[in-house]
């Protein structure tokens, strides 16, 4: 990646192909290049050199609104820090993708997502109204609610307690298995990792574990 300093070379010799409807988890220090891999995939950060595949799509050769376009309509982000905007309600939240992307049935399929992470009952309440649990599930609602074919997942239990953190990871499980989307999962859980049918681990840069993913 470029810097005033010259190029960073924070991941290199990166090679995957991840299958999908797949659960992938990736581990490593801080520092290793987790966080900057799954930004790659997302198309938010621009590798400077080799392709990134997604789709049946090459995302390296897109401009800045092409990549967007692509990422409103099959990719899903959550974050560690919900990244939720406090000043739209928890249904404005989740519709604002559908909004994007033109459907008219965008706040119709907005509650349906609230419904299905258990938030039917709070969908005026304000960012500043929900608990961080469910922030977080308003969070994931919005990256399901498109049907996108990849979720990235930055360590999205992470201002979580345990309880509540738990309850967030089997709603991302179930909700993956339900619409056969991939689940690509940062995270410094080792149990959490485990569960995952995919086992990546990076170190420096290089992948230094590979379970399951072809290289």
């Amino acid at each position: 990646m470029p810097s005033g300093a010259g190029d960073v070379h924070i991941l290199r010799d990166i090679s995957l192909a991840l299958p999908p409807a797949k659960t992938v988890s990736i581990v490593g220090p801080s520092g290793s290049g987790k966080t900057s891999l799954l930004m790659v995939l997302g198309g938010l950060e621009k590798p400077t050199a080799g392709r990134i595949h997604i789709a049946e799509r090459e995302l390296t050769g897109l401009d800045e609104d092409a990549l967007a376009a692509f990422r409103r309509d099959n990719i899903g982000i959550i974050f560690q820090s919900f990244h939720l905007i406090p000043s739209m309600t928890a249904l404005e939240n989740v519709a604002v993708p559908l909004e994007f992307a033109g459907a008219p049935d965008a706040f119709a399929k907005a509650q349906a997502a609230l419904e299905a992470v258990g938030l039917g009952h709070r969908l005026t309440h304000y960012p500043g109204q929900l608990s961080g649990g469910e922030q977080q599930r308003v969070a994931i609602a919005r990256a399901f609610v498109t049907a996108p074919r990849l979720i990235l997942a930055d360590e999205p239990t992470g201002n979580l307690d345990h309880d509540t953190g738990q309850m967030v990871i089997d709603l991302m499980f179930d909700l993956t298995r339900r619409h056969g989307t991939t689940l690509v999962l940062v995270t410094h859980d080792a149990e959490l990792a485990k569960r995952c049918d995919i086992k990546i681990a990076i170190r420096d840069g290089h992948i230094e574990q590979n379970e399951g993913a072809a290289a």
